[in-house]
């Protein structure tokens, strides 16, 4: 089973308490797609300029990812910039060079117009409906966003998320939506949009699963390194996608373990810069890992 994801593929420029790097490998589908594709194939929609190097279109397609809806364009590839302090729960943005992703309008090849799982990561709310638009019947839609579209799109925003079978956002997204303090008050305002699940990440806390019937939390695993958070969301919601897609259901329980899954994803990911700990992954480790979430909640 393959999973649809149209997102962002950039460059990254990141400074952490424990080292710094230029232009490395980033992007929500980037690292959305390589985590999902421990679990499932993974078809990616995204935009990069001429300056996208080879070596890193060959990296994921080492983990059979589908770039047949990567698009090249005259130009450069969208550059971020941040940095993080020892509170590693936000990151502090330096410069945003949108270059080619300003014009980005996804255009799905006609064989990904099938997909029955479909991410639609954290880009303009008008794309994620011009992608939707684009889908004949898919089974599972996932969607993010994040602080700057609903400050400047919430309405659109609201729009996306009536489509949407689960929402996933951080705290600080939920709150703003919803204009709640609790946490648990901002999922059901939300539910109340019309998607079936909400999911709100806490970074190095975890993250709830909400529905309509019952709440879910996934603890947050004790690191003893963590170098950079970059893209720790995206890899969760590659992880628990891909999980999703494997398993074909959507039980409670399935629910559950795709949550331990993403957080798993998520935790190798802090463990170094860009992509550089998820290369080295093999699938014995997560399933240690996965034991070791187990045993932090077992009673």
């Amino acid at each position: 089973m393959s999973v649809l994801v149209v997102g962002s593929v950039a460059f990254d420029t990141v400074r952490t308490p424990f080292g710094h790097k230029e232009k490395i490998l980033g992007g929500s589908a980037t690292y959305f797609s390589y985590s999902c594709s421990f679990f499932s194939r993974v078809n990616l929609v995204a935009v990069v300029g001429e300056d996208f190097p080879s070596e890193y279109r060959e990296l994921l397609m080492e983990r059979d990812i589908n770039l047949d809806g990567l698009q090249v364009r005259d130009g450069k590839t969208f550059h971020w910039g941040g940095s993080y302090h020892y509170d590693m729960n936000e990151a502090e943005t330096e410069f945003t060079d949108l270059n080619v992703f300003e014009d980005f309008h996804p255009e799905l090849p006609y064989h990904y117009r099938s997909s029955e799982y479909v991410l639609l990561a954290n880009i303009d709310p008008d794309l994620q409906l011009e992608v939707l638009d684009q889908i004949d019947n898919p089974r599972l839609v996932v969607g993010d966003t994040m602080n700057l579209w609903i400050e400047l799109k919430k309405d659109v925003v609201e729009d996306v998320i009536r489509k949407l079978d689960i929402l996933i956002v951080n705290d600080a997204e939920a709150r703003q939506l919803t204009s709640e303090v609790s946490l648990k008050k901002a999922a059901d305002q939300l539910l109340g949009l019309g998607c079936k699940y909400v999911v709100i990440k806490k970074g190095e806390h975890g993250a709830l699963l909400f529905s309509r019937d019952y709440i879910f939390s996934a603890p947050g695993l004790p690191l003893e390194t963590v170098v950079d958070p970059t893209g720790a969301g995206d890899t969760f919601a590659g992880g628990f996608m891909g999980y999703l897609a494997r398993s074909g259901d959507l039980t409670p329980e399935v629910l559950r373990r795709a949550m331990i899954y993403g957080s798993v994803m998520a935790s190798f990911n802090v463990e170094d810069f860009s992509l550089e700990r998820l290369k080295k992954l093999q699938k014995d480790d997560i399933k240690t890992r996965f034991q070791e979430f187990k045993a932090l909640t077992n009673f």
